[in-house]
């Protein structure tokens, strides 16, 4: 077909094609910026009224408290009579909330003494003891018995032997936006666990802390589990025979490096080798 147009034929896009019809697309326009405007007011009504629905939505501030709340719920747990110390928070930054977000996630721990072969006894004693709706369970993995739970607000908990004669149990965030950011509810300096901290460091002939880690957590019924951490500097291996003058009868724990024992309310743990004097006093939840 040749390209020549026929004679009395007038091309559409000649002068005297009809049109646009202008009022068509004022309203077109019109509708198309009100429904943006609908949906920008829906969309803040829903951030302001709404809980966030999905992890990422919930910064690390706010997740904060729940992982405290989680930690005191796993000391309380593991029972008063049992050895254990509050691990300090740790904060991971560098994680992608969303290809073009930062976050950070949050992780605390408690760690619980348990003798080689009763591990699996351990986790499921305390999964007995925590809420039911975090839905706790144990199971048997190739690396030994795992415990898992929900603490609720996209907060998980997991626990496990560590393989050096200790169970531990983390509350983990996950990746979160930081917002707030998290900071550590404040531990006065003048509790049990402090002192029997210094007359520990001070038997074994170690400087007294001048200023010891403190770590607490919030139990369930109010009361707070509280952890006081020191480390001597690297030095030959004290032995523990003088901390057998602080304790309350014998000790729970006899078994290089490792020595426990109990003064009063507080739970003293000495991890004495050549590369430092690791000691720790915790007051545990209430029965």
């Amino acid at each position: 077909m040749s390209g020549a147009v026929r004679a009395g034929w007038v091309p559409s896009t000649g002068p005297d094609a009809p049109a646009p019809n202008r009022r068509w697309l004022r309203w077109l326009l019109a509708a198309t910026v009100a429904w943006a405007v609908l949906l920008a007011g829906l969309t803040w009504l829903s951030v302001r009224d709404d809980p966030p629905t999905v992890r990422e939505q919930r910064s690390l501030g706010e997740a904060g408290p729940v992982v405290d709340r989680a930690v005191g719920e796993l000391a309380a747990a593991a029972g008063a009579g049992s050895v254990l110390e509050l691990v300090p928070p740790r904060i991971d930054r560098g994680c992608r909330v969303t290809p073009f977000a930062d976050g950070a996630t949050l992780r605390r721990a408690v760690t619980v003494l348990a003798p080689t072969g009763t591990e699996q006894a351990v986790l499921d004693r305390i999964a007995d003891r925590l809420p039911a709706d975090w839905r706790a369970g144990v199971r048997r993995t190739p690396d030994g018995p795992r415990l898992s739970a929900d603490a609720g607000e996209f907060v998980a908990v997991e626990g496990g032997p560590t393989g050096d004669g200790r169970v531990r149990l983390t509350a983990d965030t996950g990746c979160r936006p930081v917002g707030s950011g998290y900071t550590p509810a404040p531990v006065a300096a003048d509790g049990p666990e402090v002192a029997a901290l210094s007359a520990a460091a001070r038997a074994l002939g170690q400087p007294v802390p001048p200023t010891p880690e403190l770590v607490r957590a919030p139990c369930p019924g109010g009361a707070v589990a509280r952890t006081a951490w020191s480390v001597a500097a690297p030095g030959p291996a004290a032995p523990a025979g003088p901390l057998g003058a602080l304790t309350d009868g014998t000790p729970l724990l006899d078994a290089p490096p490792v020595y426990a024992y109990r003064a009063g309310p507080v739970t003293v743990l000495a991890e004495l080798t050549p590369d430092a004097a690791r000691l720790t006093a915790t007051v545990a939840c209430p029965s």
